[in-house]
């Protein structure tokens, strides 16, 4: 797993160290199309979660302009509609922003400001679920 995490941040132009230490990334433009664009103009990736099984990735964006976070689980293969996920939350706070239902293609986005903050993110497609907890501060 981490061989297939570690090519997918390649192919997304970020580095381990970058993504461990919770440093922002920004993303090109060529890694708006790996994810998908759902979150919007002006976000990029900055960090994501391969879910087992090949069943799709969690997506965490940024937009720098806004200081806005954005989640997005996107399933590997589309199909018929599944329990799909995508959460975010300042880290610290309770109350978790939350897209849930039953999918064919992908979950969310949801929105959070966090500049200046850490914050708590995953994702779930089918009985596949995956959290971190106090990543990507500043």
């Amino acid at each position: 797993m981490v061989v297939r995490i570690s090519q997918r941040l390649a192919a997304l132009g970020l580095t381990a160290a970058a993504v461990t230490a919770g440093t922002m990334v920004h993303a090109a433009p060529a890694q708006a199309a790996l994810y998908g664009g759902q979150c919007g103009s002006g976000y990029g990736v900055v960090n994501l979660i391969d879910l087992p099984d090949n069943r799709g990735t969690v997506y965490l964006t940024y937009n720098s302009s806004s200081g806005r976070n954005c989640v997005v689980t996107v399933r590997e293969r589309p199909g018929t509609a599944t329990l799909m996920e995508a959460y975010l939350r300042r880290s610290g706070t309770s109350s978790w922003t939350k897209d849930s239902g039953n999918f064919t293609t992908y979950a969310g986005p949801v929105y959070v400001s966090a500049a200046g903050s850490c914050v708590d993110w995953g994702g779930t497609i089918g009985t596949a679920s995956r959290t971190r907890y106090g990543t990507n501060c500043g």
